[in-house]
């Protein structure tokens, strides 16, 4: 049946069958380890350093802090509310309470304060039910894509990271490396090094995911299946102009082989978008921690950073850390793409 891969033929998307039996990569198959960009023998990129100057914003949580992001962020919450809320919440997500949220957060829980009321998630993910991988789980993927959209929301209604390897267009970024790879430029892509598997198709990775990380396929929810993920995740990219979709000019033709830079975030938080774009567009590989309502994720950043606020990103090239997408995405084009 025709399901959720994206190839490109003259710059428009197609929807192509292709089975996860072709190309020798079957789920349960042995396969390649996740390989990296470049020749074996491509010399290491020249070292990078933060911009002169360069001192990380002060948090500040639940704010818009830039008037001019005000229309960026307006489209994100449409996508959001076309995508029906789609992984907003971990499988298995409950409310609960607390008494002190201030208190939890001191000892390295996440919790939400408003007024008196502090709010604590639960989910399957914090209570331990569902397996997890030892490594995070690779995808080749671009940010527009319908398809890989609904993968990219179940992996965090699942609580999983995952290397994403930009692919813009599915013509530029870790393009050349997935055709070596797999013998074609189709996105989406999963490689699981922990299963030695590997497979086209957004359904069958949805499927798959749901199976072997989480309660089963059967629990699969409605808004990942069938015509109304496609076309409600396509018209989430158009009000978003299709952002993420190109390299950007500029870019840095090392990029792809530079150490993957790690962001916490969830795919339904706009100001997490405008990072996830920025990151795609520059072809940068990157870990999504995932931190969806319930994640267990949410604990571990209140115990490294004493509180819980997406996006946030953690650059091995540089050293930096920094809260705040504005000032995150202004990094990111200052270190990442070349002065013209």
């Amino acid at each position: 049946s025709l399901v959720g891969s994206v190839a490109f033929v003259r710059g428009w998307p197609s929807r192509r069958a292709v089975g996860v039996g072709e190309l020798g990569t079957v789920a349960g198959k042995a396969c390649r380890g996740p390989r990296r960009a470049g020749p074996a023998d491509a010399p290491e990129p020249e070292p990078l350093a933060a911009p002169g100057g360069f001192a990380p914003p002060e948090p500040k949580p639940l704010s818009v802090t830039r008037p001019d992001l005000l229309p960026a962020l307006l489209a994100g919450s449409i996508a959001l509310l076309l995508r029906l809320l789609a992984s907003v919440f971990v499988v298995g997500w409950r409310p609960g309470f607390v008494d002190d949220g201030e208190r939890s957060l001191k000892e390295g829980t996440y919790a939400l304060q408003l007024g008196p009321l502090s709010f604590r998630d639960g989910s399957d993910s914090i209570d331990g039910k569902l397996p997890r991988p030892a490594k995070p789980l690779v995808l080749y993927e671009y940010e527009a894509s319908p398809f890989c959209r609904k993968v990219r929301e179940a992996l965090c209604m699942l609580d999983l990271p995952c290397e994403m390897r930009p692919c813009p267009g599915a013509r530029a970024g870790f393009s050349d490396e997935l055709r070596a790879r797999a013998g074609r430029r189709t996105v989406p892509y999963l490689v699981d090094p922990n299963r030695e598997v590997e497979m086209f198709e957004s359904d069958d990775i949805v499927d798959y995911l749901f199976d072997t990380y989480g309660p089963g396929r059967d629990a699969v929810p409605f808004i990942l299946r069938g015509p109304l993920a496609t076309i409600t995740g396509a018209y989430a990219s158009v009000v978003r102009g299709f952002a993420g979709g190109k390299p950007e000019p500029g870019a840095r033709v090392d990029n792809a082989r530079r150490k993957p830079l790690e962001m916490w975030g969830y795919e339904a938080s706009p100001f997490v978008k405008l990072v996830r774009e920025k990151l795609c567009a520059l072809m940068l590989p990157h870990v999504v921690i995932p931190a969806s309502r319930g994640s267990a994720n949410r604990d571990a950043m209140v115990k490294q950073k004493g509180r819980f606020q997406v996006p946030f990103l953690r650059d091995p090239n540089t050293g930096v850390e920094l809260f705040e997408a504005p000032e995150i995405c202004e990094y990111l084009q200052e270190v990442y793409t070349l002065r013209q």
